[in-house]
Formats: structure tokens, C-alpha cells, sequence
């Protein structure tokens, strides 16, 4: 394990040199945060006679919100389908072929640090943005929901990972994958619940997509800190929500197990 420890360090290193451009980043992507919570704001003021919507208090949807940032900073995929689909394209993959190490073990650890480096850079401006709404922001119920919380966070982070690797191992067959990730990603916006809360849906389109990854890339891990999945409920989005790491893991290595015997590398 030390020499993964080893790529570890040194990707701190190199994320670290992008610190400014990660803030950055952060800052101006408080601005259509913004614009969500002033729209759901206007939403609720006009009907004053009206405390909730679709379940949602104005707090709890502001909450809600600032919440899928907090998340999608700790679980995002950045530049990692483009950079792996870059080594299979340009012939890089193979010095880890003759190696020993795991390209798939290789790349979480630069997706690791690169995730802890920009959840440190873009802490302070969440943060303060958190404090501005504090009187809309809700904490967890108790101890033991955060906990869970952070548990399924974590699937949540691997199950991106095991997605945007696996789609970008499409560059052993195809020359550009682009087309397929912006529509991955198209998906994973509107039906992991970044526009909206998914439980607003008409019930039966919410127990459809509750049967598909996306909602867990998101939307579960806000719901079970705002309180909204809890009992049974709540073990069972967590049961499947691990079944789908495990699966788009067994399928990442599967696919990269057909792709390596598909590859071929010209030249010195």
C-alpha cells in the first residue's frame, strides 16, 4: 500500500498548484446556488397562506439546497473521465500495465486527493455562504442520522467515481467519449436531484427513478440528514445505494478487463 500512499502525496502536491483556480471555482458557483434559494424565497411569499410546499418548509428546502453543494464538493467527479480516457487515447496506460500497480486503485487515489484538496479550498466561502443563510439552515436531527449521513456520502463519492471511470474506459473503442459523458451528466443533474428535490415528483416517476443510481449520486444522502428517509426506509435506500457501488465497481473492472484485451499501443 505504500506506494499508493505514495500517488497520494504527490497528487496533493499537484491539486494544491490549482488551489486559487478551486476557490475561484467555489465562489462563482454560489451564484446560481443563489439564484435557486431567491426563486424558492419568492415561491413561498407568494402564497404566505402556505407553509409548505410538496412537503418542503422554506427552511427545509434552503437547507436542501445549500446541502447539494456541500455534497457534490465531496463527491463531484472533475477532470478524472477526461484524464483517463486521455491515457487510453494517447498510450499512457500502458507504463501501468507493466507495472505493478492497479490503474483503478491509481486513479481513486487521485480522485481522493483532488476531492479533499478542493472540499478545503472551497470550505471558507461555503461556509460563510451557510452562516448568511443560517436562519434557513437546519441541522441534523441527532448524532446518529449525521453519521449515516456521512456513511452514505462516502458511497456517494464512490459511486461517481465507479461511473465516470467506467464511461471513460469507452476510450478503448471509441476515439471521443464526450457525446456519452455529457449525457451521463445530463442525467445525473436532473435525475439525482441537483435541479429539485426528487419527492416533489408524481409518486410513481420518483419510485421509478428510486430504482436507479442517480438518485444515490445525490439526492439520498440530503435526504437522510434533513430527516426526510428514516426507518426501514432508510436502511433499505442505504442497502441499494451500496448494491450500486458494488455493481458499477464489478462492472468498471469488467470493462477494463475487455478494454485491456481491445488495446493496442504503437511506438516507443
Amino acid at each position: 500500500m505504500r506506494k499508493y500512499w505514495h500517488v497520494i502525496h504527490i497528487a496533493l502536491q499537484n491539486t494544491l498548484v490549482y488551489r486559487v483556480n478551486f476557490l475561484f471555482r467555489a465562489v462563482f458557483g454560489l451564484v446560481p446556488l443563489m439564484a435557486t434559494i431567491y426563486l424558492w424565497r419568492a415561491v413561498f411569499a407568494s402564497n404566505p397562506d402556505r407553509a409548505e410546499v410538496a412537503g418542503y418548509t422554506l427552511a427545509t428546502m434552503t437547507s436542501y439546497y445549500l446541502l447539494t453543494t456541500v455534497v457534490d464538493a465531496l463527491t463531484a467527479v472533475a477532470e478524472d473521465d477526461w484524464q483517463i480516457a486521455a491515457d487510453i487515447r494517447d498510450g499512457r496506460i500502458s507504463q501501468f500495465l507493466l507495472k505493478p500497480i492497479d490503474y483503478l486503485t491509481y486513479r481513486l487515489c487521485l480522485f481522493g486527493a483532488g476531492r479533499l484538496v478542493y472540499t478545503l479550498t472551497a470550505a471558507l466561502p461555503v461556509l460563510l455562504f451557510i452562516l448568511l443563510q443560517r436562519r434557513h439552515f437546519l441541522l441534523p436531527p441527532d448524532g446518529a442520522t449525521f453519521g449515516v449521513f456521512l456513511l452514505s456520502t462516502v458511497m456517494t463519492a464512490l459511486l461517481q467515481f465507479f461511473t465516470s471511470y467506467t464511461m471513460a474506459l469507452l476510450a478503448f473503442w471509441l476515439l471521443e467519449i464526450s457525446t456519452f459523458v455529457f449525457i451521463l451528466f445530463a442525467f445525473e443533474y436532473v435525475a439525482g436531484g441537483h435541479l429539485f428535490p426528487l419527492d416533489i415528483l408524481p409518486p410513481a416517476l420518483a419510485r421509478v427513478l428510486d430504482l436507479t443510481p442517480f438518485p444515490y449520486q445525490l439526492y439520498f444522502p440530503v435526504s437522510v440528514y434533513l430527516g426526510r428517509v428514516t426507518g426501514p426506509e432508510l436502511w433499505r435506500g442505504l442497502a441499494i445505494q451500496a448494491g450500486w457501488v458494488l455493481a458499477s465497481y464489478v462492472l468498471a473492472r469488467w470493462v477494463w478487463r475487455r478494454g485491456i484485451r481491445h488495446y493496442a499501443a504503437v511506438g516507443g
